[in-house]
């Protein structure tokens, strides 16, 4: 009896190692898990970190220069005196991608006059990138550093998403997936994003 149990068991485990390996090699294991990690975030009980205290915030200096997904080059500093949410990513990284629809959400009711987006992966293969936007049809505007990551901006871990004020300072800081298109979220963007600018 407790052979016939044995064998039964390993043939369970043996087809779940088989697709396993089979979402590994077709690179669908990162599709799964985004998709395990969106059902987590739908929950809402991962929100971002708002409001950073003041005496944590860091100014950033604008030296990055971008690379958008037509291959344009564009320096940070041209979004100077707009509220910025930039999230740093990967296309390898099922928790960037399982938030990603909601940053479609929050992107597509934002006002865009006064609130930039700055979707930055880290892929090494930009063809690669702009396939998964194409595939997925987001809007949110992508870039590719093109210079050196400032200090400031490197992230721990991916997922990261900063906001920085109109002054260029962090005022928010997530490292970790997050749902943003919560109302509270909205609400803290645009109490940023309807604050005067120093430039």
């Amino acid at each position: 009896m407790g052979k016939v149990k044995l064998k039964k068991e390993l043939k369970e485990w043996g087809v779940i190692a088989v697709v396993l390996l089979t979402l590994y090699l077709t690179g669908l294991h990162t599709e799964v898990a985004a998709f395990a990690q969106r059902a987590i975030l739908a929950t809402g009980i991962i929100t971002p970190d708002t409001e950073l205290p003041t005496e944590e915030r860091e100014i950033i200096d604008y030296e990055l220069d971008l690379r958008d997904l037509s291959g344009n080059r564009i320096n940070l500093r041209e979004f100077k005196g707009k509220v910025l949410f930039i999230n740093v990513w990967a296309t390898w990284c099922p928790p960037c991608i399982a938030e990603m629809p909601g940053i479609q959400d929050l992107y597509d009711e934002v006002d865009k006059s006064s609130i930039e987006f700055i979707m930055l992966s880290m892929d090494d293969n930009e063809g690669k990138v702009k396939q998964f936007i194409d595939r997925k049809e987001y809007t949110f505007p992508v870039y590719t550093p093109a210079s050196r990551v400032p200090e400031v901006l490197r992230a721990p871990s991916i997922p990261t998403t900063f906001v920085v004020s109109k002054e260029g300072q962090i005022v928010a800081k997530k490292v970790g997936m997050a749902r943003y298109d919560s109302k509270s979220f909205k609400k803290f963007l645009q109490k940023w994003a309807d604050k005067g600018s120093a430039f």
